[in-house]
């Protein structure tokens, strides 16, 4: 029977700077990871059959984080902080472990993907209910507006080389 883990996906969120973690969170479920190239159409003078295709720029979806959980309020000051003009447009990097159901000699989850993230925006917070009984700072859902995205996956070839990533 295997145990149920309500949190499957880590969220760290720094400074690419000073290098210093700002914000860290544990979420259930992720959504908007997903990319849109639209190609650009040349029209081509004596073809008559079809139009050249080039690759056009990608766009990126808001990532969305929900039912989350953090031991600190750091997604919310990072939110305010953007919002009230302190610190307009200030973007952070960061990356989403993707955990699975496998566990390593220390008994730690293993980490089966990770998406990195650049020039992550904050477009959205939504807390949630209250509840008196609880001892967290829970998350209802975060937006994110992001730049760019890495996937990095753990190697399955030789044992001690490094992760292959992918540039999304």
């Amino acid at each position: 029977m295997s145990e149920f883990i309500p949190f499957n996906f880590a969220v760290n969120l720094y400074n690419d700077a000073s290098n210093e973690m700002l914000c860290q969170g544990y979420f259930s479920e992720v959504n908007g990871l997903e990319l849109t190239m639209e190609p650009k159409i040349i029209a081509e003078g004596g073809r008559n059959w079809g139009e050249v295709q080039r690759v056009g720029p990608t766009k990126f979806s808001p990532i969305i984080l929900k039912r989350g959980v953090t031991h600190h309020n750091d997604l919310w000051s990072w939110f305010d902080a953007v919002t009230q003009g302190n610190n307009y447009g200030y973007r952070l990097s960061g990356e989403i472990d993707v955990y699975g159901a496998e566990f390593d000699e220390e008994g730690e989850r293993k980490v089966v993907m990770t998406w990195k993230l650049k020039g992550i925006l904050p477009t959205k917070f939504k807390g949630p209910d209250l509840n008196s009984t609880s001892n967290q700072v829970a998350i209802e859902e975060v937006h994110l507006a992001v730049e760019s995205l890495t996937l990095n996956r753990p190697s399955t070839n030789t044992p001690g080389q490094p992760a292959q990533e992918q540039v999304v």
